[in-house]
């Protein structure tokens, strides 16, 4: 076992006891959460601040924090003159030194936070430097700041080159997994413009119709009502995944015309999964959105491929997959240079019977939390159960979804796939009415685009 060292830093908005603790358990709390830290692991924290906090010591945070028997230290920085570019005011910085079998080349992916005010020429500086060792970048603008993600074999030994470049601020290692999903990298949400709606906002997106396209005559019934009732988007599958192989498995080519059909309608963009590389092109052309369910969600040469495209993809969780999986899915298309994923929670497999899945609302906030993409929720296949599914379409918004994917079918009762699980179109604009109340009472944008 080695002994590692872990920085981070953070700022305060005053120089008050509260805002210094506050800001010191903060900073703390995601240097633990991030690292699987626990006290155990701590052999001696170092605090610095600079000479403009002196209303408290960053250790008591640590004391309040759990890590009473962990030694501490304070100290002030060097009063580098406030015209020094890379002069922070009220900055207070932590160096962990933790007890870790983890070596140093495990960390393979670092972000260079460059200073808000880094001009094009720096920021392009950076980024060749980085490239001429050998190591890809993706960079994530923000209102304040530049962050330039690096991947490469241990780009963290690159540190010593860039952390005194002109225009850098700091460099940080990201130890989870998924890196360029991670809200660490990108900080603001990610908002994807699909026809007139801005996915990740706050109003909710809506994508509704049947789970297949079935018959033209029914799906253009189905897409003109669901448009009238406020749907933002039109969902249908050509090419289907079924569990038994007698089961229907789409009109595939025929089912292409009938969805530009009503693409050309009800002016509507569409969502349609596609199943493997050979369709992309094929659906490409027609759609808006790519989807990827559930049974792909781990099919690499897939996730690689529209990663390759600049076109949104939904990227819908496996039934037993965890967070972390999803994510790192995820990370499949954004290394590739598509950054426009929707993730879609759609219920995993328990040891429950009564349900098709268990619709797991947890993960909504969570994905909040720890990324930047926006997720939304998918109650049909949550549930399996028509009753079911305004309930927790609803509870879905009221958790923080940035949308819904529901089924409607005109005739559920001759749907040729999960006709069960899909609602009346009364039903749909009923709940589409609930939607905007519930947005309404968590203070979010509601109303067609």
């Amino acid at each position: 076992m080695a002994v590692r060292g872990i920085r981070g830093a953070t700022t305060t908005d005053e120089d008050s006891e509260a805002a210094i603790v506050d800001a010191t358990t903060e900073l703390l709390a995601q240097l633990a959460r991030e690292n699987a830290l626990r006290a155990g692991d701590i052999a001696a924290v170092w605090f610095t601040t600079t000479p403009d906090l002196t209303a408290e010591f960053p250790a008591a945070a640590a004391r309040r924090f759990g890590w009473g028997d962990v030694p501490l230290l304070c100290g002030h920085e060097m009063a580098v003159p406030v015209s020094n570019p890379r002069s922070l005011p009220r900055c207070i910085r932590v160096l962990l030194l933790v007890n870790t079998d983890r070596p140093s080349s495990a960390m393979r992916f670092m972000i260079i936070v460059m200073r808000h005010d880094a001009t094009p020429a720096q920021v392009a500086a950076v980024v060749s430097q980085v490239e001429l060792h050998g190591c890809r970048t993706h960079l994530s603008d923000g209102d304040e700041r530049t962050v330039i993600g690096v991947i490469g074999t241990n780009p963290f030994a690159l540190r010593e080159l860039f952390i005194e470049a002109p225009g850098v601020a700091e460099v940080v290692p990201i130890t989870k997994p998924f890196k360029l999903s991670n809200r660490e990298f990108r900080a603001r949400d990610t908002r994807i413009r699909v026809g007139a709606h801005e996915v990740g906002g706050d109003r909710p997106w809506i994508v509704a119709g049947p789970c297949s396209v079935d018959g033209e005559e029914l799906y253009l019934e189905t897409c003109r009502k669901v448009r009238a009732a406020g749907a933002h988007a039109l969902r249908g599958g050509v090419f289907k995944p079924r569990t038994s192989p007698y089961s229907f498995q789409g009109l595939r080519g025929d089912g292409i015309n009938i969805l530009r059909e009503a693409k050309r309608e009800t002016g509507l963009p569409l969502v349609c999964e596609v199943l493997e590389t050979a369709d992309i092109g094929t659906l490409a052309d027609i759609v808006d959105v790519l989807q990827i369910g559930a049974r792909n969600m781990q099919n690499f040469p897939l996730l690689s491929e529209v990663g390759r495209l600049r076109k949104p993809v939904l990227l819908k969780r496996g039934m037993s997959a965890t967070i972390e999986e999803w994510l790192l899915s995820a990370e499949y298309i954004l290394s590739q240079g598509n950054y426009e994923v929707i993730l879609c929670e759609r219920g995993i497999r328990t040891f429950e019977t009564y349900t098709r899945n268990t619709l797991d609302l947890n993960a909504v906030p969570l994905i909040k939390e720890l990324s930047h993409l926006p997720v939304i929720v998918d109650p049909s296949h949550g549930t399996g159960r028509r009753s079911l599914v305004t309930s927790m379409a609803l509870a879905g918004i009221a958790a923080g979804a940035h949308g819904l994917m529901v089924e409607v079918h005109a005739q559920p009762e001759v749907a040729l796939s999960d006709g069960a699980q899909s609602l009346t179109p009364q039903a749909f604009a009923h709940l589409v009415e609930q939607v905007d109340a519930v947005a309404a009472a968590l203070s979010r944008t509601v109303g067609v685009a």
